[in-house]
């Protein structure tokens, strides 16, 4: 377990007296401000204390957090947040860039809209299950998806999974959800994963669950009894449904409805990948329609120690849900940069396909192809994989095989008797060469 913090007992006068003065002077100097915009818990905090005694310092800071806190309840239990400078900041640029209607500052073309919203998708469920133990790589399991490929193990069936429920849930975007909703999602997620076939789609019915630091086997959260799950279950379709008395900024409600869902921990297994794909959905539905193209997992994925980290630090210090809101806007924030850098990328590979748009009879979507085979010799293609990568119809896909088949770029080999595999030619160079490509 982390390091608990200090105890504030804000009736004690005497602490009192000390704690309001240098909460006032942190706040001249600008120490507070830093402090509460990286949202230091106390193992950090004592660390930074700049010729304060470590505790006081806390006790400040821990004061300031209380005078702003903001709080929810899930059945018998009560959370708070703090909206600080850096969150507000964030969420305006948020609402500028990933949501709204008139479109964001990020240039995506009409016609590679579909095409980045698969590759996302395929990203999200690829991180999402590998943060869970699936152990696969990114190539052999965009291969299953794009070709159709029966899932072989039960990472590749986490994956598929994934993929699947992800569709459904852009699909579904703008509908509320509900008890049953949310067992359909885990349903989805876990099919074909569970020792025990009757979990999927279920919550929980025992207390026999916790979340463990598999490091040295330390419990680091036990979930409430499963009977108040179907209670805060409801109260949290409520949170995601409605509105409420109190206006709370939907990115912030985003954070808490991914947070309490692993909290609440109502199933036996797949709680984290339920928790973000209901995320996923709660973003899409209040009209962040860039969040269908971001890969919010697999920042996750790579930041996986401070991901558990914000779940502990909230929990440790009074439910204060702050730490994990303010590490989510910061995956938020590294999700999108690699969103235009992804982008920024692919528009290129396009300007570099153009050159291969030179050859008589071949279309954009060709083009692309024979850049695939260019870059690599031992590309296998088949009518799957093209048709899921352009989002066109399996007659669409065979046709443009077929035709740079015709034209000698590539070689049809015959699987069995119905399907066929495309290869680069052996001529693929010499005519290269021909049209000056």
């Amino acid at each position: 377990m982390i390091e608990q913090p200090p105890k504030f007992n804000k009736k004690d006068k005497a602490v009192l007296n000390k704690t309001i003065p240098l909460m006032v002077e942190l706040q001249v100097n600008g120490l507070l401000k830093k402090i509460q915009d990286d949202y230091l818990y106390w193992d950090k905090l004592k660390y930074k204390t700049k010729g304060y005694e470590a505790a006081e310092l806390w006790n400040a800071v821990k004061f300031h957090r209380i005078l702003n806190y903001r709080k929810v309840t899930f059945g018998k239990y009560e959370f708070c947040f703090v909206i600080t400078d850096y969150i507000q900041r964030a969420l305006h640029l948020f609402d500028m860039h990933i949501g709204g209607t008139l479109g964001s500052n990020i240039d995506i073309a009409e016609t590679d809209k579909t095409k980045y919203v698969i590759s996302s998708i395929m990203e999200e469920a690829i991180s999402s299950s590998q943060m869970e133990g699936a152990n696969t790589t990114r190539r052999k399991a965009k291969e299953m998806i794009r070709q159709e490929i029966k899932p072989r193990s039960r990472s590749e069936q986490m994956i598929l999974n994934n993929f699947i429920t992800m569709k459904h849930i852009v699909q579904f975007k703008t509908q509320d959800i509900t008890p049953e909703e949310i067992l359909h999602i885990h349903k989805l997620i876990t099919n074909k994963t569970l020792d025990n076939v009757s979990d999927e789609g279920s919550f929980r019915n025992n207390d026999e669950i916790y979340v463990v630091n598999h490091s040295n086997s330390e419990v680091v959260h036990t979930p409430p009894p499963k009977e108040e799950i179907p209670q805060l279950i409801n109260d949290l379709c409520t949170f995601f449904n409605e509105d409420g008395n109190r206006f709370i900024h939907p990115i912030i409600k985003g954070c808490i409805i991914h947070f309490m869902i692993a909290w609440i921990h109502p199933f036996c297994d797949g709680n984290g990948r339920t928790a973000r794909a209901i995320f996923y959905w709660y973003m899409l539905k209040k009209g962040y329609w860039l969040t269908e193209y971001l890969s919010i997992s697999r920042i996750i994925k790579d930041t996986k120690a401070q991901y558990e980290k914000a779940y502990l630090y909230s929990e440790s210090d009074d439910n204060d849900l702050s730490y994990f809101i303010t590490y989510h806007i910061r995956t938020m924030e590294k999700a999108f940069d690699a969103l235009k850098k992804y982008i920024d990328k692919k528009q290129k590979e396009v300007f570099q396909a153009a050159k291969f748009m030179k050859i008589p009879g071949v279309n954009d979507r060709m083009a692309q192809l024979l850049k695939l085979v260019y870059e690599d010799s031992d590309r296998i293609l088949n009518v799957k994989e093209v048709e899921a990568r352009f989002s066109i119809s399996s007659y669409t896909a065979r046709a443009d095989l077929n035709h740079l088949v015709n034209l000698g770029f590539l070689d049809a080999i015959q699987v069995n008797k119905k399907k066929q595999s495309f290869v680069k030619s052996e001529r693929f160079e010499e005519k290269i060469k021909k049209f000056n490509v």
